[in-house]
């Protein structure tokens, strides 16, 4: 395992929409063990975490100030709500859970934006996140090993 297989690996899972889901799979694809593909897309996926967390907020309300986005953001705004009704409900379990599941658009990003949204505590709202993230990674780790058997 090189650096740079590291480096990009974190760089996947660190974006928005691919993140671990993808990251996972691709690591494993490019030699690195399941274990280690776990590792680096966790610490990959939380690490813009801290920083969306505090800047969605001011961001997004910036944005929709302007006559371009403002139609954009409240369509996001609007969408990420329906979707993360759990959230809202639950709160803390509920963040968790959404950012377990590994469908589209329910991870750390969409996770961090549904905190901002319904404005929960920061440090509560890292924790779920993180715990979400481990298990998704989980979730996803095992999937791709287990595919990975089948088509052997």
């Amino acid at each position: 395992m090189t650096w740079e297989k590291v480096a990009y690996i974190i760089a996947v899972s660190a974006s928005p929409v691919v993140e671990l889901r993808g990251a996972i799979p691709l690591a494993v694809s490019m030699g690195i063990s399941p274990l280690s593909a776990f590792l680096i897309s966790v610490m990959g996926n939380l690490l813009p975490v801290p920083l969306l967390l505090v800047v969605f907020s001011p961001i997004t309300a910036q944005l929709r100030e302007t006559k371009l986005l403002k139609k954009i953001f409240s369509w996001l705004e609007e969408r990420t709500r329906r979707k993360a009704s759990l959230v809202q409900k639950y709160e803390f379990w509920g963040l968790v859970l959404f950012v377990a599941i590994p469908f589209p658009t329910t991870g750390a990003w969409t996770g961090s934006f549904a905190a901002s949204i319904f404005k929960l505590n920061y440090k509560l709202s890292l924790l779920a996140i993180t715990l979400g993230v481990i298990i998704a990674g989980i979730i996803v780790s095992v999937i791709t090993v287990a595919g990975r058997g089948i088509l052997r």
